[in-house]
């Protein structure tokens, strides 16, 4: 997912703000003296929270020991010796959420989903965490479980919160370009949509689940991801919009290859509005990206 990539690619900002939150005493370290506060609000990038910091030497020693592993079990349990250690520790989420986004990139969506609530344990906040618990949560859930409506209503107030706190509640180090902090936002933003989208058209709420995908994409234009155009066709082709629905439909198929998990379904959705409409299929406009 190319959304996962963005939040993956600024892992390294985060694992490094916490690295910066002690020094050598094992202290929070301090900003230079004579530094003014308007030019330390200059600095730093616009809507971000201070990055979770270490007490003491020996904790952030363990941290740091804990976040080598590469391995998102061995990352699991060294979060959890960490916690029990550390029960009062800031950076307990830190573990917990590489945890989470290892996992995610491993695809392994009940793992992810319980990092995910680990993390929203110590931080309900955290618009990563609310996005990612929210997008297993839409989609794990089927018609036949019995508390479909329940979860449904859970990820959507995840997915909204998430849109509202990406502005006020990203933790990154003073310093971090912001132009990968936009992209990280814009991003979590597409997310959050994306799975309003899914929740919605679950529901067959086709007209809500149009809007949501559509601001799913307009949230990061520079380079949308093909299944939340898609489901956009779909969702218009749901609501009888065939010549709309088409055009969208051929944008999938542009950004798609043949015979891939987007691929597949995106053309078949093509052919089948082509038959409605009586068009014909359109050749390739750019080259597939995924």
């Amino acid at each position: 997912m190319k959304r996962a990539a963005i939040i993956l690619g600024i892992l390294s900002f985060a694992v490094w703000a916490a690295a910066q939150t002690s020094g050598a005493s094992g202290q929070p370290t301090q900003a230079p003296a004579g530094q003014t506060a308007a030019a330390g609000a200059a600095a730093a990038p616009a809507a971000v929270k201070r990055p979770p910091q270490a007490k003491t030497q020996p904790e952030f020693d363990a941290w740091k020991a804990a976040s080598a592993n590469t391995d998102a079990a061995g990352l699991e349990k060294a979060a959890d010796d960490f916690a029990t250690k550390f029960p009062d520790s800031e950076l307990r989420v830190l573990l917990y959420k590489n945890a989470m986004r290892l996992y995610q990139k491993s695809n392994n969506a009940e793992k992810t989903e319980a990092m995910g609530r680990k993390v929203l344990a110590l931080d309900p906040d955290d618009p990563e965490a609310l996005t990612q618990v929210a997008e297993v949560i839409a989609e794990r859930t089927r018609d036949s479980d019995i508390d479909k409506d329940q979860r449904f209503d859970e990820g959507m107030k995840m997915a909204q919160k998430a849109l509202q706190t990406v502005d006020t509640d990203v933790s990154v180090p003073s310093g971090t370009p912001q132009d990968k902090l936009d992209a990280y936002k814009a991003g979590l933003r597409s997310q959050a949509y994306s799975t309003m989208g899914a929740i919605e058209y679950s529901k067959n709420n086709f007209a809500a689940a149009q809007t949501n995908f559509e601001k799913a994409i307009d949230a990061y234009p520079s380079d949308p991801y093909a299944l939340d155009v898609l489901r956009l066709a779909l969702s218009l082709d749901k609501q009888q919009k065939y010549p709309e629905a088409l055009k969208v439909a051929n944008r999938a198929v542009d950004m798609t290859q043949d015979n891939t998990p987007m691929g597949t379904p995106a053309r078949r959705e093509r052919d089948r509005l082509v038959q409605l409409t009586g068009g014909t299929p359109p050749a390739p406009s750019q080259p597939p990206k995924n």
